[in-house]
């Protein structure tokens, strides 16, 4: 047996050492290569499972915008056809409030022709109650019909300069009446200054200001006039009323919201300021109310200033005439009316007054009567909307032509589009609106045969 020196199990000894740490090191090498195998693994099953839950949530955010896609769809259908609901509304309010203008200017006239004959003072009274009665249905109709065409979108402003002379005046005609009735003063303050406005919805504005005013005043008056703020004039109607408390002083703009009266006066329907705010939103015109308990209330509106200069003279501004003239008896009237009552009660004002009335339907009909008659008329009277889509200011026209004179003529309407008023104006004719007020015709009327 071979002996083995000190040196060589030295020698073999560091021979296993190093043996030992290769080995432990080739070891540990595979631990880590398997350790970033496993790592490797999870990242890839990870990323498996993000890019399922990314590929979920595409989908379930897809399929929330196809629903809100859906939604609009839908509630774009709705807006439609709560739109077309809406027009169809208001244009059968329109209609309809236009055919019921005509029987009330029937009635409006049959009463004043009563009124002119001889009765007791007890049927005179009663007279005058009924013809108000019929006053506040009138006014509910235009009101009516103010709120239907803003809706429609079919009310436009027609902005140009107007005098405040122009609108004040036929309001302290109109009101001044009233006023005495009631045992109330009403003071117009009359002024020389011009305003940028819409002539027809500015007075309609006004109007319902002091109709609401002279309804709620008991005693004491209403006065209306004017302030300078700068560029701009400020038309103010303050009356002596209870006030309005500060709880109230907006819902009093809201329709069919309505002031206390006492007893024995009668309320209004609690559309006039609804319509007065309606009005001067689409006029860009400001509205301001100041009011304190038991002194009295100030509605004030914000207009711009004009120019007074730039005021057309011949510009139709809204007017009532107020001519005082006789002359009427023996007068030749045309009358083309296609409304059979409001044709029998203009025929009989007009032969109170003393009028040869010849009563016609449509421009064909009334050649013929002055073909036979062999005389030409006085004046003219014609309903704007005839029969079969003829018109009352082609009719006068036709008429004019045949007889190769301009005879005087009125065009009567229930038509209260500014678009009426200025059709008349192109023609130059004369236009008063139904219910046709009977001192406003006789005047305007007894004005051309002049």
């Amino acid at each position: 047996m071979t002996s083995r020196t000190p040196g060589s199990l030295q020698a073999l000894e560091r021979e296993t050492i190093k043996l030992k740490k290769i080995n432990a090191a080739l070891i540990s090498r595979v631990e880590r290569s398997m350790d970033q195998q496993a790592n490797a693994f999870s990242l890839f099953e990870t990323a498996i499972a993000l890019d399922h839950r990314v590929l979920e949530r595409t989908r379930q955010l897809q399929e929330a915008l196809r629903s809100i896609e859906r939604s609009n769809d839908d509630l774009l259908r709705a807006k439609q056809q709560a739109e077309a609901a809406s027009s169809l509304k208001s244009s059968v309010l329109i209609s309809v409030t236009h055919d019921l203008l005509q029987p009330l200017n029937a009635a409006r006239l049959t009463l004043s022709t009563l009124a002119e004959m001889n009765i007791p003072a007890q049927g005179s009274a009663l007279i005058g109650q009924v013809d108000r009665s019929l006053l506040t249905l009138e006014d509910l109709l235009r009101t009516l019909l103010d709120i239907s065409k803003l809706d429609a979108g079919v009310l436009k402003p027609d902005m140009r300069p107007i005098t405040v002379a122009s609108l004040f005046e036929p309001l302290r005609q109109e009101f001044a009446p009233l006023a005495a009735r009631r045992g109330l003063s009403l003071r117009i303050l009359p002024s020389p200054h011009a305003v940028v406005s819409d002539p027809l919805m500015m007075r309609r504005i006004l109007q319902n200001l002091l109709a609401n005013a002279l309804r709620y005043t008991q005693a004491g008056g209403v006065l209306m006039g004017c302030r300078l703020r700068g560029d701009q004039l400020s038309i103010q109607v303050h009356d002596t009323g209870p006030g309005i408390p500060e709880a109230q002083r907006q819902a009093i703009f809201l329709e069919f919201q309505r002031g206390e009266v006492n007893d024995g006066e009668q309320a209004g329907f609690g559309l006039g300021l609804s319509i007065v705010r309606r009005f001067a939103t689409e006029l860009g015109h400001e509205i301001q109310l100041e009011s304190h308990l038991g002194q009295g209330s100030t509605f004030s509106i914000t207009l711009p200033r004009a120019d007074s200069s730039d005021v057309a003279q011949a510009a139709r501004e809204v007017q009532h005439l107020d001519f005082h003239y006789s002359g009427l008896e023996g007068s030749k009237v045309l009358l083309i009316e296609n409304d059979p009552s409001s044709a029998e009660a203009m025929a009989a004002l007009l032969e109170k007054w003393g009028c040869d009335v010849a009563t016609t339907i449509s421009a064909t009909d009334a050649m013929d009567r002055i073909g036979a008659l062999g005389e030409v008329p006085d004046a003219i009277i014609a309903d704007l909307h005839l029969d079969n889509g003829e018109n009352g200011l082609e009719a006068v026209n036709a008429i004019r032509e045949q007889i190769r004179i301009d005879v005087p003529a009125i065009i009567v309407t229930a038509d209260y589009s500014p678009g009426a008023e200025k059709e008349a104006g192109m023609y130059g004719l004369e236009l008063l609106r139904k219910p046709v007020k009977p001192a406003e015709m006789r005047s305007l009327l007894s004005f051309l045969l002049a």
